[in-house]
């Protein structure tokens, strides 16, 4: 088995490596691609460098295309993807479409249909398949993910639902294993999953690659969301949205909700599902906790005024929320200001 690291001795050489195919389209998006491989390449020369034989990347770039090119016009050098032994893993790093007409339009290409059966053959054979970013759209277009958690690119969740209404999105997290199916969030989510897969082999390589990266660990998406964005793909939620912002302070109330959009109870929770996978209480909180983001990034406010400010009755509450939603603390996101 064929190992990137140079130099090694006959007995490292033995040792089998991870085997790792990345899975690319044209058009790939150049920052989920070479954050892939630049991840498994560091990791592999610190573990040479720390003696450590048992943790290796095996990593092969493979296409249904002869020729690749990224997003922004780089050749990709890549092997045809059939007739090869199973890999333990399979990657696919995230298209160059990245808003949703552009993504659904991308879903349409042969090319994708294509790497789609390759893919159902190797997770039928045992092989672990992930994905990050729009990348998680091709999983779900072969059917890989129905009935499975996931994650995705939290602008595209709305789209995600519509078209993969049986996958059990919560794109709040940054990573999601359900049962060999790995997803991950947005851009720099690539980063998060081949640091995964890396601490699957050794938690301590894991950590030690990501302080040569300077990555801090995200379990959450949450803190990069933007509510108003998800809400404006639907003028229903969107007149929700625009109503539930001037009532943060006070308490919620459905039937209130309902008047002031202009539809009923029902309706109102459907659209809400349907859009953004949350009953309207809990994308109101989602709001409450982007006001206080903001708060305490932006005042001197005390914890106890910004709950006050955000409709709750103490800081206690606020910070038990914050650590939840976002999986951050007051004074991590006060360090930030």
């Amino acid at each position: 088995m064929r190992s990137h690291i140079s130099g090694r001795n006959d007995s490292y050489a033995m040792i089998p490596a991870m085997k790792i195919y990345i899975l690319v389209v044209d058009d790939v998006f150049d920052t989920g691609l070479s954050t892939l491989l630049d991840t498994f390449g560091i990791a592999n020369e610190l573990a040479a460098m720390g003696g450590d034989p048992a943790c290796r990347f095996d990593v092969q770039l493979l296409s249904v295309r002869k020729h690749i090119r990224t997003s922004h016009g780089f050749t990709v050098p890549v092997a045809p993807a059939s007739g090869l032994d199973r890999p333990d893993v399979v990657l696919v790093p995230a298209m160059g479409a990245k808003m949703p007409e552009q993504v659904r339009a991308a879903l349409q290409r042969k090319e994708v249909a294509d790497i789609g059966k390759i893919l159902k053959g190797w997770a039928d054979g045992g092989s672990m398949i992930a994905a990050a970013c729009t990348g998680t759209f091709m999983l779900a277009n072969a059917g890989l993910l129905d009935g499975h958690s996931a994650t995705t690119s939290w602008w595209l969740a709305p789209l995600f639902r519509e078209l993969f209404p049986v996958v059990k999105l919560d794109e709040s997290h940054m990573l999601v294993n359900s049962a060999n199916r790995i997803t991950a969030g947005a851009a720099l989510g690539h980063l998060d999953l081949a640091l995964w897969l890396v601490r699957s082999i050794s938690p301590a390589l894991a950590a030690m690659t990501a302080r040569y990266l300077v990555i801090e660990p995200r379990p959450s998406q949450a803190a990069f969301v933007i509510p108003d964005h998800l809400a404006h793909t639907d003028p229903v939620v969107e007149r929700f949205e625009q109503w539930a912002r001037g009532k943060l302070a006070e308490g919620f109330l459905l039937s209130e909700a309902a008047k002031a959009t202009g539809t009923s109870e029902r309706t109102l929770a459907r659209r809400l599902r349907a859009v953004l996978g949350k009953t309207p209480l809990s994308y109101f909180q989602d709001l409450r906790v982007e006001r206080a983001v903001h708060l305490l990034q932006t005042s001197s406010a005390s914890i106890d005024q910004i709950a006050s400010q955000v409709g709750y009755a103490d800081g206690v509450t606020l910070r038990t929320l914050l650590r939840r939603k976002i999986g951050r603390g007051v004074r991590e996101l006060r360090s930030r200001q």
